[in-house]
């Protein structure tokens, strides 16, 4: 099973938690609101556990730093049970489901990732600059394979070769053929430059594709 999969069927499953918890709900003993109310609450052993669980959850797919981490953690902690406390932990609990569910953590995980790949770029250019094209080559030709893994990824398709890749990615709709024939151009060159033929290609064709990986990870991540 793919951990994408995993992650959603964690989180249906403290979904399905949570609806329970709120079955459970019952009514504070010899406490009323100002207006004579009954006052809710949930228990607070079982609601204990359910937040554990779910802070959990948050720290290891949103991070720390996270809003949906942040916000439930400050008022979870400060909880006993009361239904309000409750309804409020489940509302960013449902926000973060939400937000994963619609690719929100993958589109930030595809940022990170660009940014990563433009510190490689960076070092390729400034390899090229130094007139050390082979090495820039292999570089950029890295730069390209990760991102068409992580196409792949978004696109649910097998991670392989980068030719196999390529082709998947062209069939699925990611890019067209035009740019299939491109990258299968700058995957020939990338071989050049690993397996040492290095007379094969000049300082220009390095550029050229040093250029075009640049401006296809601008378009597609």
């Amino acid at each position: 099973m793919k951990l994408d999969h995993i992650i959603l069927k964690s989180f249906e499953e403290l979904e399905k938690e949570t609806e329970e918890l709120k079955i459970l709900r019952r009514t504070k003993p010899d406490a009323t609101t100002l207006s004579g109310g009954p006052i809710f609450i949930v228990p607070y052993a079982e609601f204990k556990g359910w937040g554990t669980r779910i802070l959990n959850m948050l720290k290891r797919v949103f991070g720390e730093d996270s809003v949906h981490f942040q916000e439930f953690t400050k008022i979870f902690s400060r909880a006993g049970g009361d239904i309000n406390e409750f309804e409020a932990c489940r509302a960013i609990f449902l926000s973060a489901k939400k937000d994963y569910a619609g690719g929100f953590l993958f589109n930030v995980r595809s940022l990170v990732k660009a940014d990563i790949l433009d510190d490689v770029l960076e070092q390729a250019k400034e390899l090229l600059n130094a007139d050390y094209k082979d090495a820039a080559c292999i570089l950029t030709g890295v730069s390209l394979e990760t991102t068409l893994k992580e196409l792949s990824i978004r696109a649910n398709i097998f991670i392989g070769k980068l030719d196999k890749m390529n082709v998947e990615l062209c069939k699925a709709g990611v890019y067209n053929m035009i740019k299939q024939k491109q990258i299968t151009a700058w995957a020939e060159l990338r071989n050049k430059a690993a397996h040492g033929d290095w007379l094969e290609y000049s300082a220009n064709d390095v550029k050229d594709f040093h250029e075009g990986v640049q401006r296809f990870i601008a378009d597609y991540l």
